[in-house]
Parts: C-alpha cells; structure tokens; sequence
C-alpha cells in the first residue's frame, strides 16, 4: 500500500491534470452569486450563503444565506475556473485552507498544517459526513447562466475513515468513489466523473 504522502502527492498531479487553463474573468456581483451557487443541488441554491471577490480581490460575503450551504465564487485572480458549495460545517476547514494559501502555504505543508490543528483541536472539523460540490471549467456565461465546459466532481469529508472503515479502495476511480487521505483528519471520499 503506497505512503499517504506518496498517496496525496499522487492526487495532486492527478487533479492537475486535465483542468482547464483560463484567462481572468471579471464578475459583477450578480454572476458571482449565479455562478457560485451551481454546484450545490437545486433546491439549495437560492438560500446559500454565497462567498466571492470585491473590486479589491479581497474575499467578501456577496449574499447571506438562509440555509446550511457556502458558496465560493472563482477566484479571478488565478487561471483556472473554480466554484464550490459545502456544509457550513466546513466552513473552519475552508477558510484556514484559504488562509494559508493567502500565507503562500502549498501542498502537501498546507494538508499536514491543517491535519496537526485538526488532530490538536485548534481547528474545528465535523466527525460525520459533510459534502463539497465543484465545478470547474472554462468561464461562466452570463447570458445563459451556465460554466461553460463545465466538470463536475463530489468530495465527502469523512474525517480519520480508513478502507477498512468506509470499505473503499484508495485508488483514484474515475466515476466511482474511492478515499482520499485514509486515517487523516481530512479524509474524504472523492466521486470524479470521467473528463470530457
């Protein structure tokens, strides 16, 4: 069985792979929220909570929501097209990963940063399930409301389950689950679709 560090660095190449490279693109307001809140099931959308990027670059609440859902809008100062919607609960892990990127904190430093807070109770993360819903692609379109070539993956935070405890395999299964980070604080069972 390969080393977790050899396992996460692995995934990291993996994710990597296939992404869509883009130029910046500048949101107003309205389709940040629009786009931000695709990812998250229907009947969600309209009263999550939805986190996006004011004139400044700086990250900002765009909408408060009513419901158990964040919404993160793409960040348009990187070159790829990337929105999410998880559980509030998660919001604590989330935001310290945001935090030490803004710190200029990478890799596998930012996974094993987050896992000794976890693991020491200085950062909170939820002991059942919790879910996170992405969606990358080449931009959004306004005009018809939708992330133009959009992929679509699921990722359920299952915090120290192992393959003996979830049943799942380690190995990357495109269109079927398998676990990511075994035994760790963040660990998570990932759903990737095969790429178009």
């Amino acid at each position: 069985m390969k080393t977790t560090t050899a396992v996460i660095s692995a995934l990291l190449l993996y994710f990597s792979v296939g992404a869509i490279s883009v130029q910046a693109q500048e949101l107003t307001t309205d389709d940040q929220i629009a786009s931000a809140a695709l990812p998250a099931p229907a009947d969600r959308r309209a009263g999550a909570t939805v986190l996006g990027y004011d004139n400044t670059g700086a990250l900002t609440t765009l909408r408060s929501g009513s419901n158990e859902f964040i919404c993160l809008a793409d960040n348009p100062a990187d070159h790829a097209f990337s929105v999410a919607c998880y559980h509030e609960d998660l919001e604590p892990f989330m935001a310290r990963g945001r935090e030490l990127l803004v710190q200029g904190v990478t890799g596998m430093t930012r996974i094993q940063t987050r896992e000794r807070e976890v693991v020491s109770g200085a950062l909170a993360m939820p002991r059942e399930p919790r879910t996170l819903y992405v969606i990358e692609g080449s931009g959004f379109d306004a005009n018809s409301g939708v992330i133009t070539d959009a992929y679509t993956r699921w990722v359920v935070y299952t915090p120290f389950a192992t393959p003996e405890s979830s049943g799942l395999s380690t190995e990357p299964s495109e269109g079927g689950p398998w676990l990511m980070m075994p035994g760790m604080a963040g660990a998570h069972i990932m759903i990737t679709p095969p790429r178009p």
